[in-house]
């Protein structure tokens, strides 16, 4: 572990990644330990790095589905979003390259205006400048109860994500009802199976948009079977 891409998220001036694995390998070797994962993804990882001797448990992330279920809103009518649109919704709370905001600028540049909207939820006033004027932008909801009524009003959630692993946005969208794209990434095309979603290759736009326009339009998934798939993350069980 060394010339860390990733120096600047951590150091100003210096490359410390090496000295910084060496320590960490210090003191988590020898230790009564137990590894809990939430995908399966990261399990893997494990078993490839200096901790593979220690046993690794999959727990997965989960959700209030209390909360996170079909709810009736006035959203579209409050946004001026045309019932014949589909909405294509985004949710992140540290939007840039890793969570795919450039991904969704693409689809903006490329979808049919006067048939999708885009809807991105966590954009903050000094990004929404530099988003498509053609994205409706919020910049964070009250409460969770509202995040549901937002993902239970759109067509399908898109998390063109580069980095995650086990991202509960897949499972809170699936719970409301609302059918999964996800780009092949950590964990999170574990949460999707094919009745309720696809997962999709790193940066394939083309591949992307293909699968808007089928699952808008031939409806491939019902939203029971999403709601099925959801009940799986039950923070409860």
């Amino acid at each position: 572990c060394e010339h860390c891409p990733q120096v600047k998220d951590f150091s100003l001036f210096f490359d410390r990644s090496k000295q910084l694995y060496q320590k960490k390998k210090e003191l988590l070797s020898g230790l009564d330990l137990t590894i809990v994962t939430p995908s399966q993804w990261l399990a893997d990882m494990v078993g490839s790095s200096f901790l593979k001797s220690y046993p690794v448990k999959v727990i997965n992330n989960g959700i209030d589905l209390s909360v996170f279920r079909p709810t009736e809103s006035d959203f579209r009518t409050k946004f001026g979003i045309s019932p014949e649109k589909k909405v294509l919704l985004g949710v992140a709370f540290d939007w840039g390259t890793r969570k795919g905001l450039d991904v969704f600028q693409k689809l903006a540049e490329r979808l049919d205006r006067d048939t999708y909207q885009i809807v991105l939820v966590g954009i903050d006033k000094d990004l929404e400048k530099k988003v498509s004027s053609h994205i409706v932008c919020i910049s964070r909801t009250q409460n969770q109860q509202e995040l549901a009524t937002i993902y239970s009003s759109a067509d399908l959630f898109i998390n063109p994500t580069r980095e995650d692993t086990f991202p509960t946005v897949n499972i809170e969208a699936l719970a409301c009802g609302t059918p999964v794209v996800t780009f092949k990434t950590g964990g999170s095309a574990e949460i999707i199976d094919k009745t309720c979603g696809v997962v999709v290759d790193v940066g394939n736009i083309d591949r992307l948009i293909e699968k808007i326009q089928y699952f808008c339009f031939d409806s491939p998934f019902s939203k029971q079977d999403c709601l099925n798939r959801g009940k799986r993350y039950d923070q409860n069980d």
